[in-house]
């Protein structure tokens, strides 16, 4: 996140809370976890289309792993991983802005530090989400170990849908 820069920020038109209803006859909010890659960029826009033709509420979050990994790994530097993160927080803000513009829909987005699965399973309680949408991951290791999505599924309590 750039300096300054807060960590919420909402676009779009306001939407009307209704009470909180888990099974309505369609999802009220939407939310998506994203973080640069090719599967998390159709994601975003299969989320975005959902949330527009179910006049839902979309709601993005960008988790950045936290600046303590840097430190251990020999020779990276913690600064330029900084400004990547904060450089790829700034796009996807912006993308989210226009996807509000464009759609019109409510769309909140999230910029967060910490366990992609921990984060994405807070925010998706806090917002009470009726359904979050992951990207499949493309990580050759993430088959052994399983991944954020893998993860989600398993041990998630929502409907979640990922996006190949």
């Amino acid at each position: 996140m750039s300096v300054g820069a807060p960590d919420r920020e909402e676009y779009g038109p306001r939407i009307n809370p209704l009470p909180f209803e888990r099974g309505t006859d369609g999802p009220r909010v939407v939310m998506v976890g994203v973080d640069g890659t090719r599967t998390s960029a159709r994601a975003g826009a299969y989320a975005a289309g959902l949330a527009r033709r179910q006049g839902a509420a979309l709601v993005v979050v960008f988790v950045g792993s936290s600046s303590g990994i840097t430190s251990l790994v020999p020779g990276m530097d913690a600064g330029a991983v900084q400004r990547t993160h904060d450089e790829l927080a700034d796009e996807l803000r912006r993308e989210c802005r226009r996807a509000a513009e464009q759609l019109g829909i409510p769309v909140t987005f999230l910029c967060r530090r910490g366990d992609a699965y921990a984060e994405l399973c807070a925010a998706a309680d806090e917002f009470q989400a009726d359904m979050v949408v992951v990207g499949a991951s493309e990580q050759a290791g993430h088959r052994l170990v399983g991944s954020v999505a893998t993860r989600l599924v398993r041990k998630g309590h929502w409907p979640v849908v990922v996006v190949p």
